[in-house]
């Protein structure tokens, strides 16, 4: 084997080295992206004035909102859905699909149910869920 072909190799083989854990671990699956439950920014309850200005589209069925980590969708028949805005498989920030009922990840095409539960992965686990409490037009959501 000739010195060149022997610094090749060696350049070759280091460099896959550096590479391949890097490609191994692009699409790990992450439970807690944000170092907290679901991600949420909250050490307490957060409250919602569904009336304010940047929480109107809670006010009709199918609307919703991402406040703090937590998207709070307006499901229907005065009820409303908050979990984890934080895709449990890279971290992307989901969004709420009226049409399909359903919770999308933009990134990778993780699909889950109002309640958090995976319809379509590849994530594997759920969306955190929270309680949601409605007195008049405040919502209280437990963190």
């Amino acid at each position: 084997m000739k010195r060149r072909d022997i610094i090749k190799a060696f350049i070759s083989g280091g460099t896959v080295l550096f590479v391949a854990p890097v490609l191994l671990t692009s699409c790990e699956t992450q439970d807690d992206p944000g170092g907290n439950p679901g991600g949420n920014n909250n050490s307490g309850p957060l409250t919602v004035d569904i009336t304010s200005g940047d929480f109107t589209a809670l006010a009709t069925a199918g609307g919703y909102v991402v406040k703090n980590g937590i998207i709070i969708i307006n499901t229907g028949n005065d009820t409303f859905a908050a979990l984890s805005a934080t895709c449990t498989h890279q971290g992307c920030i989901v969004g709420y699909n009226n049409s399909a009922g359903n919770i999308q990840c933009p990134c990778h095409g993780s699909v889950f149910s109002t309640s958090g539960s995976v319809i379509t992965g590849p994530a594997a686990t759920p969306l955190a869920r929270y309680t949601v409490s409605k007195s008049g037009n405040i919502l209280t959501i437990n963190t």
